[in-house]
């Protein structure tokens, strides 16, 4: 499967971004997430979401303001950021993985779009 993520930007704390991530592919048939990596950090887990949407898991600390979502018809997965921090800012990747319990460790991670850069001021 190939992703190609977007929505990116650049945004006051406070504010919001939607990001997207399209997919070709036998999308469904994989469940699907987003990591970010900001500068000199190592690239962490976000959020991810079931083949079917159903399940759902989110890092704490954006528990409550991201919300992961997809539209298999489109074969699309999305990232909403409520409230975005200065902390917040890094490189936004998707990343897919046929087991959903697994799409949690980068280096576990077999598919990834590129990333797109988010950048929250204070």
């Amino acid at each position: 499967v190939q992703l190609q993520a977007s929505g990116g930007g650049l945004v006051q704390a406070g504010g919001s971004l939607r990001l997207s991530c399209a997919a070709s592919g036998t999308f469904s048939t994989y469940a699907a997430g987003w990591f970010r990596q900001a500068p000199g950090k190592e690239r962490e887990f976000v959020a991810r979401i079931s083949q079917r949407g159903g399940l759902t898991y989110y890092k704490d600390a954006v528990k409550g303001r991201f919300t992961i979502s997809r539209d298999n018809a489109k074969n699309t997965v999305y990232l909403q950021m409520n409230n975005l921090l200065p902390e917040d800012t890094a490189v936004y990747y998707c990343a897919a993985h046929d087991d959903y319990n697994n799409l949690i460790l980068a280096s576990a991670v077999p598919f990834w779009g590129r990333g797109t850069q988010v950048t929250v001021s204070s």
